[in-house]
């Protein structure tokens, strides 16, 4: 009488990089849908079919896990900007900026709403305002080379550069759900409303509806 064969299990061997992988994906995923805190070490762990040790062993908690995620995401965000601004005029150099943010929202609507909606545990530079404010140092100097052409004063570049990309990043929000109209004519929008802004700023603007002081 033979002995009979001991059954193969239907999980799939992992090595320990594509275990990683696998937990990282997961947990984006969760982390998109409900949000940091209600997101679940005991959750991610079942998703993956594996043991809560295993998540400890590769990030030592959720808060590892998360670090590494919101990592990817502003990395992502950053080199697509930084990659999109080619040469060229400083209109389309503006464009390519406002095209690179709205292209990160399209193909990482997750990412995008980890970035929006929590800040990184335990860090005082991960927050979303701190990535915009990132993206714009990426493009504070398309601005300073047009305020000098202009006769303005470059030094208020940096402080344009974060209105514009403010501006970008808020009407992205509202078109990550909307998704109309589409991607291109909203970056057309967005130049239009910025350049002929910027085409008409005045060397020292006040306000008129209050006595300047």
């Amino acid at each position: 009488m033979t002995e009979p064969k001991p059954r193969r299990s239907g999980r799939v061997r992992m090595t320990s990089a594509e275990r990683r992988e696998q937990l990282i994906n997961i947990a984006r995923g969760l982390f998109a849908q409900r949000g940091y805190e209600a997101t679940s070490v005991e959750e991610i762990a079942a998703r993956a079919e594996v043991s809560k040790p295993v998540v400890y062993e590769h990030f030592g908690g959720k808060e590892g896990l998360y670090a590494v995620v919101v990592d990817r995401e502003v990395r992502a965000l950053l080199d697509g900007v930084t990659q999109s601004l080619t040469a060229g005029r400083a209109h389309e150099l503006v464009e390519q900026a406002a095209l690179a943010l709205l292209d990160y929202i399209e193909n990482n609507a997750d990412g995008f709403r980890i970035l929006v909606r929590d800040s990184p545990v335990g860090s005082s530079t991960g927050s979303f305002i701190s990535i915009l404010s990132d993206v714009a140092t990426r493009v504070e100097h398309i601005l300073a080379e047009e305020f000098k052409r202009r006769g303005l004063d470059p030094k208020n570049a940096p402080m344009y550069a974060q209105m514009l990309v403010g501006m970008v990043a808020l009407t992205g929000q509202w078109w990550l759900d909307a998704r109309k109209p589409k991607k291109q004519d909203v970056a057309a929008h967005l130049v239009n409303l910025a350049w002929n802004g910027l085409s008409g700023l005045e060397p020292k603007p006040i306000l008129s509806t209050r006595p300047h002081k």
